[in-house]
């Protein structure tokens, strides 16, 4: 699995872990705090925010993520729509 679907698959966890939604900060916390020994070593440890961002987009393409502005700025929120990555 490529990196970029590793994280698609890491930010829909850290928003179930959440109730669902949660804001860029905390989506990032989690995967942090749950994968920090994941990213460490490894090319993603550079630019796992940046893709992180990428992923939510992707997402959001998906049907996974609710529209952008769809609730307030800068939180993400499970739509409940599309194919699951889990």
């Amino acid at each position: 699995m490529s990196h970029k679907a590793v994280l698609q698959q890491w930010v829909l966890e850290a928003l179930a872990a959440h109730g669902g939604k949660a804001d860029r900060l905390t989506v990032a916390k989690h995967i942090w705090h749950a994968r920090a020994r994941e990213l460490e070593g490894t090319e993603l440890f550079y630019t796992w925010q940046y893709d992180m961002s990428w992923a939510a987009s992707e997402l959001r393409k998906l049907g996974q993520l609710k529209p952008a502005n769809a609730g307030p700025a800068g939180v993400w929120e499970l739509s409940g729509d599309g194919p699951s990555l889990f």
